[in-house]
């Protein structure tokens, strides 16, 4: 070895001795306070959503003031560049994290998610610059599964899961709500200025108290260790998709039925507000009942119908629910009519916890985190596309206002607009409807897939796949694999 390559080694050594001391303190100490736990990823996550949470009725009027030629045209496409830039970064960062911890990427994660807020008030266009470009960093989620997978016991981690997902939802229940009543009050500039300190109170709660979940797991022989393209290929899990009938037939289900809802999530709150007359404080109302009621679902209804009618039929009864919501959400043309659909929308997000119970169940333990991988890659994929996809057919369907809502003082507390009168007639939310037919095509795809198989997945690489691609993603153990009920977006 020449003299020259042998001071780059050293070099290189150096830097990976300096970035090893800045995670873990001499003597092998994690930094923060107390033990690696559940609870610090609980508080991490619930921080970064209430925070998004707060600025949901200002996002939505910043959105259409703007750009209000266009107004779900851009959401959709915002959205959409956010959502197919996390499908391709995520499975990179997940394997950094597991060569340089946890701890390091968690604080980029949140910081770069949270960076677009206090833009809001600075200047939206590069608000929303921001947004979709931090998609790249936008995977909070998936390094916190990994956190928690560190840190607990397969038969626990599901457990784990629920109560991280639970604590998102939560989030979701109060903050809308809170931030809607400050926003009325005292204005949004106070309502940016407090999601700005609380998403800064997270990074210092990382900072400061999250400790390490990795160095016990950590080797020397790890540290600079190169990370093969097949662990940072955001499509290595989709590949293997037809090599099971089976599997095919349960990715094609979970592709046609998320596909759907990746994209109502992206823009019904917006929906509501600037199309249906919702008031912020009735947007915020309808997010907090949604929350409590699938929050139910997926925890005390779930559990019943599985044990009634069984997986696959739970399955089909979910598909049927999210169809019967989609058209009602289309047809809808009165408040009334978004409530009682939303009841719905909440029965139907047992879908997916039941198609992971009957992977779980019918694949081999050697085979839990390909499949589930698989899974969970195919909805990261339609993260990015349903928004956009949404956007594009409220566009060629002209779906636009010509005015923003009147002020309640004006209407007599009902929000009334030019273009609500106007589009009040056979189908006021046309993606709603390609979203119900791309459903029953999901369910008449279900139907195939039998109640008992043994899915084999063939894959010579799979255990390094999981270990490092699959796991920051999804759960690798039976029933584990319980998703957010929105994604890492912000609302």
């Amino acid at each position: 070895m020449t003299q020259g390559g042998k001071k780059k080694k050293r070099a290189v050594n150096r830097s990976i001795m300096l970035a090893k001391k800045i995670i873990i303190k001499d003597g092998g100490t994690p930094q923060g306070i107390g033990s690696p736990s559940v609870y610090h990823a609980v508080i991490v996550i619930f921080l970064e959503f209430f925070a998004w949470g707060l600025l949901t009725a200002p996002t939505l009027v910043v959105l259409h003031e703007t750009f209000p030629k266009h107004t779900f045209l851009m959401n959709g496409l915002i959205q959409g560049v956010k959502g197919l830039l996390s499908f391709l970064s995520a499975p990179l960062i997940g394997a950094l994290s597991d060569v340089w911890g946890r701890k390091s990427f968690l604080l980029l994660t949140v910081f770069f998610t949270c960076a677009p807020i206090p833009l809001m008030k600075i200047s939206p266009w590069w608000y929303f610059a921001v947004i979709s470009v931090s998609g790249v960093f936008a995977v909070t989620f998936s390094v916190v599964f990994a956190y928690v997978a560190d840190i607990t016991q397969e038969h626990e981690r599901s457990m784990a899961y629920g109560l991280v997902s639970a604590t998102f939802a939560a989030s979701l229940v109060t903050s809308p709500a809170i931030g809607a009543y400050l926003g009325r009050v005292y204005g949004d500039s106070l309502v940016v200025v407090l999601a700005t300190a609380i998403a800064l109170l997270d990074i210092c709660f990382i900072l400061v108290a999250v400790p390490e979940s990795l160095p016990e797991k950590m080797r020397p022989a790890s540290w600079g260790a190169p990370i093969s393209w097949e662990q940072a290929d955001p499509f290595a899990s989709l590949k293997k998709v037809g090599q099971d009938s089976v599997v095919l037939l349960i990715c094609i289900t979970v592709f046609l039925s998320y596909l759907p809802e990746a994209g109502q999530y992206s823009s019904f709150f917006l929906y509501l507000r600037q199309i249906m007359g919702f008031s912020s404080e009735s947007v915020a109302a309808f997010i907090a009942v949604l929350g409590i009621l699938s929050i139910i679902a997926q925890t005390i209804v779930l559990s019943l119908l599985m044990r009634s009618i069984g997986n696959k039929n739970t399955i089909l009864l979910g598909l049927g629910f999210q169809i019967l919501q989609l058209a009602w959400y289309g047809f809808g043309s009165e408040p009334w009519m978004m409530w009682a659909a939303g009841a719905v929308a909440a029965m139907s997000s047992i879908t997916f916890p039941a198609v992971s119970a009957l992977v779980s169940r019918t694949a081999d333990a050697d085979q839990q985190g390909v499949v589930q991988g698989m899974i969970t890659g195919i909805r990261g994929l339609c993260n990015g596309l349903g928004p956009a996809l949404y956007g594009f057919i409220f566009y060629i369907f002209h779906v636009e206002l010509n005015e923003l809502p009147m002020p309640e003082s004006q209407s007599g507390g009902s929000v009334v607009t030019q273009y609500h009168l106007q589009q009040n007639s056979i189908i006021p939310g046309p993606p709603f409807l390609f979203g119900a037919c791309s459903v029953l095509l999901a369910l008449l795809v279900a139907l195939f897939i039998p109640e008992h198989t043994n899915l084999n997945v063939r894959s010579s690489n799979w255990k390094k796949h999981c270990g490092s691609h699959g796991h920051p993603h999804s759960p690798q153990a039976p029933g584990e694999a319980k998703e957010p009920l929105l994604q890492d977006t912000n609302v």
